[in-house]
């Protein structure tokens, strides 16, 4: 494993682990939880079913970020699941999670696009090619 690889999948780890530790309480305090949900304006069986929802996309999210193959698809459930929790739990009033939420949006969008094979174009890449047509 190269070291770009290595510290790719140690990146994608430390965010899941935020994702991991969401998730005890919401399991083992479901009724507590979507209760605290209802409080902020959803409607009390909608709340349930949007749990059972973030429930679903933090666990399926986590694991395809941390061990899939490509991880667009576990990044973008995350980023469903964070953008709308970040507007709704953290907005009015601005609160710590509200800057956490923003490090962890960017960090999924750059797994995004790190995972369609340089979709960033690096300067290195940039110089190489206007290096080949130099020659």
């Amino acid at each position: 494993m190269t070291a770009t690889k290595l510290f790719d999948f140690l990146g994608r780890v430390l965010m899941a682990a935020v994702f991991v530790n969401a998730l005890p309480a919401k399991l083992t305090d479901f009724a507590g939880t979507s209760a605290y949900i209802a409080s902020k304006g959803v409607p009390a069986g909608l709340a349930s079913v949007l749990l059972v929802g973030a429930i679903v996309a933090l666990i399926a999210g986590t694991i395809l970020l941390v061990f899939g193959a490509d991880t667009t698809l576990g990044a973008s459930l995350l980023l469903v699941f964070l953008v709308p929790t970040t507007l709704i739990f953290h907005t009015f009033p601005v609160d710590g999670g509200f800057f956490m939420n923003l490090a962890l949006i960017g960090g999924l969008l750059l797994a995004i696009t790190r995972a369609r094979a340089n979709a960033v174009p690096s300067f290195n890449n940039l110089r190489a090619k206007a290096h080949f047509r130099h020659e």
